[in-house]
This record gives structure tokens, C-alpha cells and sequence, in this order.
């Protein structure tokens, strides 16, 4: 059975059809890109399985479950305790937090203790937050960040906030996680570092992980299974080897970054 399924999924806005019946899986396990030109549909794709957009035609069906369908959807808070989770093309860290507390805020959807508890059970509140911040860091040491867990994150080179927001949105124990251009304005190295931080991700802790991003190179070097959007509909799907060869492909997207 697969993790994720949009089945025709389609969104309209007025008499703009911005994704139309799109329809792809992922299974447990994959590292599946989602890329087309500016304006293909891409992030709608994203708002729609992370419950910002609710489909006018179609479903999103993940883990067995149907999250969103013609004019409905579970929600953003919902979909998110399912397990689901995503980073952003503009980095929303809180600056003027350290890297732990980052990481520690994204725990807390699992938290167990609410308002009443921590004021009444103080031992319990501070034992789950000893327990945020060793899970904390075992994440930081995943992305290469453990050496600077104390560093205000604003202070952070920008490669290193892109890994850091990884590992907030991990912190949340997803079993779906999404990255929206994850290698956006990092520097060669960073993003070969990257790519082996995401493929730990997965091997590591058993995330599937989807992604959206426009560096071809990075795009085929990490993603075992490829579809592509043109104007909100498919154009291509499979192998990197495969979509690099496609003539559309060639003609709606690498050719424009080539």
C-alpha cells in the first residue's frame, strides 16, 4: 500500500486550473522529487497534501486514510499529527532562538503535557522538556548541527538554518516529510552535504521524503523517482535517467535552465 496518493487531484482557482488531475504515489521509503518550471503547480501540490488547499476535484489519500477530497480536508493541524510535515522555500526559523530550542519547539506536537499538567505536575512538564531536548539533539547530530545546538540561529551560516529547519520538521515525527527547495541559494558544497543528510533522513529514522526543487543536478543525484508539472498537469514520470531524457521535459524545464 502506498504512503501517499493523489488520485486526479485537481485545484481551481476562479478559471485558473492550477493543478489538474494529478495523480501520483509514494511508497514507504522513497526519495521522490516534484519539479516542473515557475508556476507549474509544485507548492499547490504541497498546500493541498498539507492541508492549506482543499481539492476541487480529486483526493489525497495517505496512510490508508482519505485527508482531503472535493471541497474537503482534514486540515494543516490534523494532517500534521497524522504525520505529515514540511519546510518552506523562505527560511521561518525563530532568530532569536538557539538551535536546541528551534528543534525542541517542533517537538512539541507531541507533547504530551498540556497547560493544566504543567502547572499542576511541574516534575512531568520538566521531564518531557529533558526528553525534547535529548531527542533534539539526537536530530541535530543527524543534520551536522549538534556542535552548534546553543547558537542563536540567526546567527547560523544559511546552509546551516536550511538543516536546521530539516530537523525542527523531524522533530514533529513525520512519516512524510516535505522540503520545499531545500538546496535554494547554498553553495555547491552544501548542497553535496545535503544530499547526504537527506539520504541519512531516510536510511536513519525511515522518513519518505518529498521533495520540490528547481537544481536539476541536485534533483537527479538524490531523487530515485521523478514527476514532473507543466501548467498543473503531468508531463513526465520515473526514473532521473528517464525524465533527463524526456523531450518534454527537455523543452518545459531544462532547456529553460540550460
Amino acid at each position: 500500500m502506498s504512503l501517499l496518493s493523489l488520485d486526479k487531484a485537481t485545484i481551481q482557482f476562479g478559471g485558473l486550473i492550477a493543478v489538474n488531475q494529478v495523480s501520483f504515489s509514494l511508497d514507504k521509503g522513497d526519495i521522490f522529487g516534484l519539479i516542473g518550471p515557475n508556476g507549474a503547480g509544485k507548492t499547490t501540490c504541497f498546500n493541498l497534501i498539507t492541508g492549506i488547499y482543499e481539492p476541487t476535484g480529486g483526493s489525497v489519500t495517505f496512510d490508508g486514510k482519505v485527508i482531503a477530497k472535493a471541497g474537503k480536508s482534514a486540515g494543516p493541524e490534523s494532517i500534521a499529527k497524522m504525520g505529515i510535515c514540511r519546510t518552506f522555500q523562505n527560511i521561518r526559523l525563530y532568530g532569536s532562538l538557539s538551535a536546541i530550542e528551534n528543534v525542541m519547539v517542533g517537538g512539541f506536537l507531541r507533547h504530551r503535557t498540556g497547560l493544566f499538567s504543567a502547572l499542576f505536575d511541574l516534575k512531568r512538564a520538566a521531564d518531557e522538556t529533558v526528553e525534547l531536548r535529548e531527542a533534539g539533539m539526537k536530530l541535530l547530530q543527524a543534520v551536522g548541527l549538534d556542535d552548534v545546538a546553543d547558537v542563536r540561529s540567526r546567527d547560523l551560516p544559511y546552509g546551516s538554518q536550511r538543516r536546521l529547519e530539516i530537523a525542527r520538521a523531524m522533530a514533529t515525527q513525520p512519516k512524510l516529510l516535505l522540503l520545499d527547495e531545500p538546496a535554494a541559494g547554498m553553495n555547491p558544497q552544501e548542497k553535496m552535504d545535503l544530499m547526504e543528510v537527506v539520504r541519512s533522513i531516510r536510511d536513519q529514522f525511515g522518513m519518505t521524503v518529498l521533495l520540490i526543487e528547481h537544481d536539476m543536478r541536485f534533483v537527479m543525484g538524490l531523487c530515485e523517482k521523478i514527476f514532473v508539472l507543466d501548467h498543473g498537469e503531468e508531463i513526465a514520470f520515473g526514473l532521473p535517467e528517464e525524465v533527463r531524457a524526456n523531450p518534454k521535459v527537455i523543452a518545459a524545464y531544462l532547456g529553460e535552465a540550460h
